[in-house]
């Protein structure tokens, strides 16, 4: 941790329904002007494992929930085939709002910015402050900065224990990576790659 980041122990500790609620009012970055609202993380306020994806998409933009969309029905199977239930877990974004481009009527995706990850790192640690958990989880590259304090390449970190803001923690892939592979070989090769890293997510857990 570097000397301009809090410890967690430092963090003020407020419940996850306070934190919801403050976050709603959120302008720590400009990324909440075009959003529609703020997604907030969601599940068991004593959750023994924390996933941590990017950002929301379009349908968790729209429904104000995290991981609703195909890649959080892809993770649901995943979470499911490793033994892991969704609901003790806690899923949550390293940004809380949704960020864009738009090409027609369709609001494309646009990866947060090193600002916008740093400016939104107040909310994981007070997330993490409220739930205390085993096992916190990067899914994907923003994710993995957020929680590292640093750009991280996924391919040289993924698939073995490591620290992340003081709690155990893994990195892998975001679902959406496999959703964006071009045949159906590639799908089930990293689908398996995936599976192996929430299973160690799940020892870690049971430890």
């Amino acid at each position: 941790m570097r000397d301009d980041e809090p410890e967690l122990e430092l963090v003020p500790r407020q419940s996850i329904a306070a934190l919801r609620k403050e976050a709603a009012s959120c302008k720590r970055c400009d990324i909440y002007k075009r959003a529609t609202q703020t997604v907030f993380g969601e599940g068991p306020a004593h959750a023994e494992i924390v996933l941590v994806g990017e950002q929301p998409g379009d349908q968790e933009d729209i429904q104000g929930k995290p991981f609703i969309g195909p890649a959080g029905k892809l993770l649901d199977r995943a979470l499911d085939d490793a033994g892991i239930e969704r609901s003790k877990t806690y899923v949550t974004n390293a940004v809380k709002h949704f960020k864009f481009v738009l090409r027609g009527k369709r609001r494309i995706h646009e990866r947060p910015n090193t600002t916008e990850i740093k400016a939104c790192r107040f909310w994981l640690e007070r997330e993490f402050a409220a739930l205390k958990p085993k096992v916190v989880v990067a899914l994907g590259a923003t994710a993995a900065h957020a929680l590292s304090g640093k750009a991280v390449t996924i391919g040289r970190t993924r698939g073995r224990a490591t620290e992340l803001m003081g709690f155990a923690g893994l990195i892998t892939v975001h679902p959406s990576f496999l959703l964006r592979l071009p045949d159906e070989a590639s799908k089930a090769a990293e689908y398996k790659k995936f599976l192996a890293d929430l299973k160690l997510v799940k020892r870690l857990a049971e430890r």
